[in-house]
């Protein structure tokens, strides 16, 4: 057997490139779902030492909304432009520099700067995490990597209350921040040197695995004839792109309010410890975790038996749904373990719209999945902004959190009827 066919062989044997790929990316969504609750986590250490309100906290939290959300289209946009690996390595090493700037703040103003930036850096990664699939995961596969990958970002958020609440008290809040940053240069240092945009240009995928990506991606199929060149004018004039942008509103609007005021509001409640707070408030975040896995398996199931439309619809349909049930009840509980339960079948729904939500961005944007994807998080992130006023503003002045609750729910249920009318078999410039 010649050197050449030796080599094949052993490489036959690796573990799928694409399987590392979404290894890297799941590890990813993790630590962007740690920095990002750090702050919710660390609220009562933060507001103590800064002197700040819950209003004020409400615009900490809100700064880094609106950072996040105006720079989803930018963001994808240089992922198509540049490709994942650089422009992934880039923003995950920005972002980490102001989770470690967190710690330098020392009024509100500063932490509203920070905050902002921190969001900036952060909004590129879902939508270049999105372009780096288009490239290296088949069709089939795409419903199942995309809920592995969002899987990541609530197990994140689960581990993150009780570790940082632990890790505030040995650490304190400033070392907790520098702690999660120096994380974060090392993940985009391994990125950078193991990722390649296209995996024929990776040295260590095999030729198999190679093939069978080719023949597999949407790019084999669909693009043959290339795609027209992405404007302003073709992504406002998609109703395909504003039923995603809208949907992902009403589903950020419930599942940020788990990521930003659920630790402080179950334990101004209940009277809670900040231990107890933390744990009960991991519980949502676990089930969502399972939301997105089961939803994303479904997603793929059922596109395998041929029914395109209806795999991205029906999951992010029955999703909204319990979304909507769930919140309605949980707000009516009088104990802080059936609140949960409730408040977990609700987080289970929202993050069931996930995995369809973000296959339809790479299937009606194909080679501009990137910007799509972008635009689709960026309305959705307004969504976050909403609800990190809207959530101690209603309760200041109804004197009571049940509407906020109840805003969440409509919001939920009109985002049932919205995906009726979604079309992912119809590119962005064709619906």
């Amino acid at each position: 057997m010649t050197d050449e066919a030796l080599s094949i062989q052993r490489t036959e044997h690796r573990l799928p490139g694409r399987y590392l790929l979404v290894t890297l990316t799941f590890l990813l969504s993790l630590l962007l779902y740690i920095d990002r609750v750090n702050i919710s986590a660390a609220k009562e250490s933060i507001t103590a030492s800064l002197s700040l309100t819950d209003k004020q906290f409400g615009w900490v939290i809100s700064a880094f909304a609106l950072g996040y959300a105006l720079f989803q289209t930018p963001g994808g946009l240089l992922a198509d432009r540049f490709g994942p690996r650089l422009v992934l390595a880039s923003v995950v090493s920005f972002w980490s520099l102001f989770t470690g700037l967190t710690a330098a703040a020392r009024n509100l103003v500063s932490l509203l700067a920070v905050r902002f930036l921190f969001g900036a850096g952060e909004a590129a990664a879902f939508p270049t995490m999105a372009r780096a699939f288009y490239s290296w995961i088949p069709m089939k596969e795409r419903g199942t990597v995309q809920g592995i990958n969002f899987a990541g970002s609530r197990l994140g958020a689960a581990f993150a209350m009780p570790l940082v609440a632990w890790m505030i008290t040995v650490l304190g809040w400033r070392g907790t921040f520098l702690f999660w940053a120096v994380v974060g240069f090392g993940w985009a240092l391994i990125w950078y040197l193991w990722f390649r945009n296209d995996p024929a240009q990776h040295p260590r995928i095999s030729p198999t695995e190679l093939e069978y990506i080719r023949q597999n991606r949407q790019q084999a199929k669909d693009d043959k004839s290339g795609q027209p060149k992405l404007s302003v004018g073709v992504l406002l004039r998609s109703r395909n792109m504003w039923l995603a942008m809208v949907q992902y509103f009403c589903s950020n609007f419930t599942f940020f309010f788990a990521l930003s005021w659920l630790f402080p509001h179950l334990k101004k409640t209940y009277t809670l410890t900040p231990l107890q707070a933390g744990v009960f408030t991991a519980a949502p975040f676990v089930f969502a975790a399972l939301g997105n896995w089961g939803a994303g398996m479904l997603v793929d199931r059922i596109y395998r038996q041929g029914r395109w439309v209806l795999s991205r619809r029906a999951p992010a349909m029955v999703g909204f749904f319990l979304s909507a049930v769930g919140l309605v009840i949980s707000v009516y509980m009088q104990r802080p373990e059936t609140a949960v339960i409730f408040f977990s079948l609700a987080l289970f729904g929202a993050d069931m719209t996930l995995p369809p939500s973000w296959s339809l961005c790479i299937d009606i944007g194909r080679k501009h999945s990137g910007a799509v994807s972008g635009t689709m998080n960026m309305a959705g992130n307004i969504g976050s902004f909403v609800t990190g006023l809207a959530f101690p503003y209603l309760q200041d002045w109804t004197g009571s959190n049940v509407p906020f609750f109840f805003v969440g729910a409509g919001l939920n249920l009109l985002a049932v009827v919205l995906w009726t009318f979604v079309r992912p078999d119809k590119a962005l410039e064709e619906y």
